[in-house]
């Protein structure tokens, strides 16, 4: 390894000369305190910034070890020194000028979740932070005294400010840690009370704007109703009250703009924890929850949804289902089928984003319309079994149709944001009365018993015998020609998410290609790969391409669900 005299020496050399120059500083250099490696140089000052990373030896670092034995902590505390490594580095944005991206100094941004990232990795109690910096460039001339202010005055007191435990605030590191671990005592205590989701009382759950996931100012804060009020005992905040959701089916009803929608969106982002401030701390939901929606032209392939559409009029095989243009109802089908496949064991619903034939059929359109002149078995008719059967609980929110209200178990009625348990009020209202009616004609747990889902692919596009990644923000990407489309995946929350899982569906069909493969068993391996080895290892090569954030086993599915090149 080099040290830091030696790069300034290097770097002035190559002062006023051509840009590819600048790949001569690729390497490892030691700084007072802390490694600087130069992992990878852009190729003129237009191009993608370089990829550089710093590390900090534990010894250096000097964070208590409790801070980063266990997971939930060691995330945490990864999550709050990306926030402040990025805050340190903001004032010295384009601070170093020239053409292009000169002067660029790029973290991962961090929303209010708090996820693992590839940006940041504690092993050990060793630091690695990966960043961006644009090079300094007169036209494509290097500017060598401009970088030179980046690597020896602002990166030096970036790191200064935000590595070491000694120059940060105790008492702000550990509410970090102490957080994390009442967030995963809430998470523990879910399935030990047979609850799928968790809403503390004093939750702020609207967010500030339709663009902004920040807490609203002057909201109602959350208060769960007695009979579903529940009391936890965490290791630092002590006794916490809020309102247990309980496994079964549990519909939110309530009149247009009373928080319905909102409880909702808290309940589906709870499958990640989020940070203090937030508003939603303590709203925690099974890890496993998926929101389902209607995708009205989604690709669907090899899905079995007969337990909800058979007997098309085009003879069309629903047991063995595949669409390049999927309707409402077929797509929220598949929808649910693939996530209880993928292993959800929460399916959360808006009804205003569901097909509202997949959803419900009154008294008088059976009557009208029935038999084999409608081959969609409505979802109210087969949630039951959904839940009995094969264990997967529902969260509903409905504010049209009184025919779910014969299918809960728990109603919930959101007035004016404030919640109100009124299942013994429906029960009295329904009392005497006949939900809806109809035919099962395929239980859905065989759908389920015995699966073995086996797919090949076409044959993906090539440059150079390397396939091609290209991410579009946190809605898209594509793989050679063929574009994912995950706008409609609405858990997935950060565009450092779906490069994760744009790496992970490639690994995948590269396999496929080869040979025709169980589905289940090829993502169960890539899965466990991930978990031993991390994100950064579905990359490959000398250097990370791209900033990754943790996924879901879900969210792989998802992507692979909407590949259309399956054959």
């Amino acid at each position: 390894m080099k040290s830091s005299s030696e790069l300034d020496r290097m770097l002035m050399a190559i002062n006023r000369r051509g840009y590819p120059a600048y790949k001569d500083l690729r390497g490892s250099y030691q700084f007072p305190g802390y490694q600087l490696n130069i992992d990878h140089v852009q190729g003129d000052p237009f191009a993608a910034p370089s990829k550089l990373s710093i590390q900090v030896k534990k010894s250096q670092a000097g964070f208590p070890e409790f801070m980063y034995e266990k997971r939930h902590r060691r995330v945490a505390l990864q999550d709050y020194l990306t926030r402040k490594f990025a805050k340190a580095v903001a004032p010295y944005l384009f601070q170093a000028k020239g053409s292009g991206k000169s002067g660029l100094i790029s973290v991962s941004r961090c929303g209010q979740e708090i996820l693992e990232r590839t940006a940041f990795e504690i092993q050990d109690g060793n630091l690695l932070v990966r960043f961006e910096v644009g090079f300094p460039a007169n036209g494509r001339t290097i500017n060598a005294p401009e970088l030179r202010k980046i690597l020896f005055d602002y990166l030096p007191q970036a790191v200064r400010n935000s590595l070491y435990y000694k120059n940060l605030k105790e008492e702000d590191v550990k509410k970090v840690t102490d957080l994390a671990d009442d967030q995963q005592a809430v998470r523990d205590e879910l399935e030990k009370r047979n609850l799928v989701a968790f809403v503390a009382n004093g939750s702020i759950l609207p967010r500030e704007s339709g663009v902004s996931q920040r807490p609203m100012k002057g909201a109602v804060a959350f208060q769960s109703p007695e009979s579903m009020e529940v009391e936890l005992n965490l290791p630092h905040k002590g006794l916490l009250k809020g309102m247990g959701i309980p496994k079964g089916i549990t519909l939110i009803v309530g009149g247009g703009y009373h928080g319905k929608s909102t409880l909702l969106k808290a309940l589906e982002q709870g499958i990640y924890n989020h940070i203090e401030g937030d508003g939603r701390e303590y709203v925690i939901t099974a890890e496993s929850a998926v929101k389902i929606r209607a995708e009205d032209g989604r690709s669907v392939s090899h899905v079995n949804i007969s337990p909800f559409i058979s007997d098309l009029p085009n003879g069309k095989d629903t047991v063995d289902f595949s669409t390049e243009d999927a309707s409402g109802s077929t797509s929220q089908a598949a929808n649910v089928v693939e996530a209880v496949q993928a292993g959800a064991k929460t399916l959360l619903i808006d009804e205003d984003t569901c097909a509202t034939n997949f959803m419900v059929r009154d008294a008088l359109m059976q009557s009208v319309v029935s038999g084999k002149q409608e081959p969609i078995t409505p979802f109210t008719l087969q949630a039951r079994e959904l839940t009995e059967t094969c264990g997967v609980s529902v969260v509903l929110v409905a504010g049209s149709s009184g025919s779910y209200f014969y299918i809960a178990d728990k109603v919930l009625q959101m007035d004016n944001y404030r919640a109100f348990d009124i299942t013994e009020k429906v029960a009295g209202v329904i009392d005497g009365t006949e939900g809806e009616k109809g035919e099962i004609p395929i239980s859905i747990e065989t759908v389920f018993r015995n699966r073995e889902r086996v797919m090949k692919v076409r044959k993906m596009e090539r440059k150079r015998d390397q396939i091609k990644i290209k991410q579009f923000g946190k809605d898209s990407f594509s793989i050679g020609k063929e574009t994912v489309d995950l706008k409609y995946v609405e858990q997935i929350l950060d565009s450092e998410q779906t490069a994760t899982l744009s790496y992970c569906l490639k690994k995948l069909l590269e396999e496929m290609e080869k040979k025709p493969q169980n589905v289940d068993r090829l993502t169960e391996t890539l899965w466990k790969e991930i978990q031993e080895k991390g994100m950064a290892s579905l990359c490959g090569g000398t250097y990370l391409p791209v900033s990754m954030a943790e996924i879901r086993k879900q969210d792989i599915y998802a992507c692979l669900n909407r590949y259309r090149g399956i054959l």
